[in-house]
């Protein structure tokens, strides 16, 4: 399991304290477009609580919040260990990085997929850089995994991508100073989760038809027998006194799942279809027990 606190941290401090952050790598379900609707629904007070973030992903909502304190966490270990070589190790990670994208072709796409998937013994600002590399380079942005846990998502088809951005880095590093991050199941904020805590969770979403299914964010898909646990995890938060709020799919099961909860609906662009056409806004919910 990683697990580091910002209490170790010291050994690279960011020396520029930017303004703005954002997420720093492409996710599947981002919430980056979806931020001005859902900053006016965070609780009354959120700025003095503690961030909490079980499905951490791209971070989006974190990066936009900026707290203080925050407990992100995720069971996707390339990504928490890339989490922690940014905040920890930022300049590595920038030189790293820098060497992947001055090379950058089809062919030295694959030789990293290769390497990526073959080494783990690598330091963590080196494959931290290659993670990076690798999403900012792959078809559509989308982290995939087959049953070996290897990645392997195509290279996609991009001019000119924008591999490095220094600035933007530097910006998550200072912004993730706070934060302590973990790569563990979200039911593991049964121990971790404290009265008075905001917590957002953003899982994979529940499907809206058969064919729809996105499961392969790790080794393991996400059943509705995990929705039916993460949904008890809610309850239980709720009842310790936790402000909650979740975000999934409008569909009749995750309706029904948290139909004692305050539910709004929003709009939702969604751009990782193989299928442009298909591409487009879907209506969300968003759970609040406030």
């Amino acid at each position: 399991m990683l697990h580091m606190t910002t209490s170790a941290a010291v050994a690279a401090r960011v020396e520029r304290q930017p303004r703005e952050a954002a997420p720093f790598v492409k996710w599947a379900g981002g919430k980056g477009r979806l931020l001005s609707q859902l900053r006016p629904l965070l609780p009354s007070g959120a700025e003095h609580m503690r961030h909490v973030e079980p499905f951490v992903g791209g971070g989006a909502l974190f990066f936009s919040r900026r707290p203080r304190r925050a407990l992100l966490t995720d069971i996707n270990p390339a990504l928490v260990a890339t989490y922690l070589a940014i905040r920890d190790d930022v300049r590595a990670v920038i030189e790293a990085l820098r060497g992947l994208a001055d090379h950058h072709s089809k062919e030295s796409y694959y030789q990293i997929r290769e390497r990526y998937n073959e080494s783990r013994r690598v330091s963590g600002a080196k494959r931290a850089a290659m993670f990076i590399y690798l999403n900012k380079t792959c078809f559509n942005g989308l982290h995939r995994v087959n049953r070996k846990g290897e990645f392997n998502v195509p290279v996609g088809s991009y001019k000119n991508p924008r591999i490095l951005n220094e600035d933007a880095l530097h910006a998550a590093s200072h912004a993730l100073q706070g934060a302590q991050l973990e790569c563990t199941p979200f039911d593991a904020l049964l121990e971790k989760a404290k009265p008075g805590d905001f917590v957002y969770f953003d899982p994979p979403y529940e499907p809206v038809s058969q064919t729809a299914s996105f499961t392969s964010y790790a080794r393991n898909g996400f059943s509705q027998d995990d929705q039916r646990r993460l949904c008890d995890v809610y309850k239980a938060l709720d009842r310790r006194g936790c402000k909650l709020m979740l975000s999934n799919s409008d569909v009749p099961f995750i309706r029904s799942l948290y139909c004692n909860f305050n539910i709004d609906t929003v709009a939702a662009p969604r751009a990782i279809n193989c299928n442009a056409k298909k591409r487009g806004k879907v209506t969300e919910v968003l759970v609040r027990n406030y």
